[in-house]
């Protein structure tokens, strides 16, 4: 009776229920992967927050300071001398560039020793040289190349700084004002240094006799 029951052919209206179902569970299936699967055949993000917290970290570049500066002092034989603000890394030649270039003043031929490729430093000064305050200029045509003539005598004008501070009366400070000052103008006399204020009537009779102006 159990074996009859079992071997009972489907009837065809139960077939075309099972097809239907059978159909429509397919198409959910094909629905779903069309709704779930990553567009353009690209993987899925990755879950793990720290790798993408390194790669976002990796793609910054690095912040590096353009402003810095440095100050310099630019005088002598230019247009406009004082202090200039320049980017860091400039030379000789910016400095100059920025003091307006060589005035009318300017000794050429004595600026070819300055090195205009030299890269300047925070607080350094640059001297143009004018006509005339050439070491060369400076000395008679006949006078033997140092601080001395031929008689003996000190010129302050073209002296060392050693060779200054040996004379009487003249210390450290008052050789750096007339290393200074020459620089500027060579002195015409001695008397001439106590007029533009270098030394003292002091000073200027201890050195009588002993310097010259050249």
């Amino acid at each position: 009776m159990l074996a009859s029951t079992l071997e009972a052919p489907v009837s065809r209206s139960d077939r075309i229920t099972i097809a239907a179902v059978g159909g429509a569970l397919a198409l959910a299936a094909a629905a779903a992967f069309v709704i779930l699967a990553p567009a353009g055949g690209q993987a899925a993000p990755s879950e793990d927050p720290l790798g993408l917290l390194a790669t976002s970290a990796a793609a910054v570049p690095s912040v590096v300071p353009s402003s810095i500066t440095i100050v310099v002092d630019v005088e002598g034989a230019v247009v406009e001398p004082g202090i200039r603000e320049l980017p860091a890394g400039s030379r000789v030649a910016d400095a100059i560039e920025a003091a307006g270039g060589y005035g009318v003043d300017a000794d050429l031929e004595a600026a070819t020793g300055l090195n205009l490729a030299l890269p300047l430093s925070d607080g350094q000064q640059i001297r143009v040289p004018r006509i005339g305050e050439g070491i060369a200029e400076a000395l008679p045509s006949d006078a033997p190349a140092g601080g001395s003539d031929a008689g003996g005598l000190v010129n302050v004008n073209t002296a060392s700084p050693e060779e200054l501070e040996a004379l009487p009366g003249i210390g450290a400070v008052t050789v750096q004002k007339i290393v200074a000052a020459r620089q500027e103008r060579p002195f015409a006399s001695l008397q001439d240094m106590v007029e533009r204020g270098v030394i003292h009537t002091g000073q200027l009779e201890d050195i009588t006799g002993l310097a010259t102006a050249g």
